[in-house]
């Protein structure tokens, strides 16, 4: 299993499930997609993760295969994948059920309001620590979400914080208690859900326009 489908009311909830760390893989990113083409009717999305893991990021089987046209393919999928969250014209909240790294803490950056649990989870961007470049998704998505007080330690230094760390750097907006993540996101996309659709995805554009044709340019070719 990878990503799945619910509806709540009015309100869309993917979770991603793998069983393990939720990898984001070739097969994640297909089922990531379908679950949102089969959302477009919502009012709002909350996008989880499984018990004490959001995503610990790309597939590591594909990146360190040896096959470089697989994992570039992955990488820029996984761009493809943030841009669309990005510019979801309709409210995005991220239930951070647990560890948001590399991957999985760039969709978070993406998503417009993100709950994490009072509990040990670790999220942050570890590229440089483990020899990588951080595409120019991420790039965008750090100048746009992270106090720039943060960034140097984040996209540079590869800091890794705790919850309340990463409330304090902008990879989450709120910390509860692990068993309510979940339905406090449900409970904030359906307070969101409440805008006319229309003005809360124009007012979105038109502040994110210009990142997500950054984003948008960097992923052509």
């Amino acid at each position: 299993m990878t990503a799945t489908l619910e509806t709540r009311g009015d309100i869309a909830l993917i979770t991603m499930d793998d069983g393990k760390a939720n990898a984001v893989s070739h097969a994640m990113l297909d089922s990531l997609n379908e679950a949102l083409d089969e959302a477009t009717d919502a009012k709002a999305v909350v996008l989880a993760g499984r018990e004490k893991c959001f995503s610990g990021g790309f597939d590591l089987s594909v990146m360190n295969s040896g096959d470089m046209a697989s994992a570039v393919e992955l990488v820029r999928r996984g761009g493809k994948l943030a841009h669309r969250l990005y510019g979801l014209p309709r409210p995005l909240v991220g239930a951070a059920t647990g560890h948001g790294i590399a991957m999985g803490a760039f969709m978070l950056l993406a998503c417009d309001t993100r709950i994490g649990p009072d509990a040990p989870a670790k999220y942050g961007m570890n590229e440089t620590a483990i020899g990588m470049l951080i595409p120019m998704f991420a790039q965008v998505l750090t100048e746009e979400r992270l106090p720039r007080r943060h960034r140097t330690k984040s996209f540079i230094q590869a800091t890794i914080y705790d919850s309340a760390g990463a409330v304090d750097a902008g990879f989450l907006d709120e910390i509860v208690a692990p068993e309510a993540v979940v339905e406090t996101a449900l409970g904030i996309a359906q307070q969101l859900g409440q805008y006319p659709t229309d003005t809360y995805a124009g007012n979105k554009m038109l502040i994110r326009e210009k990142a997500l044709k950054r984003i948008e340019h960097s992923l052509q070719g």
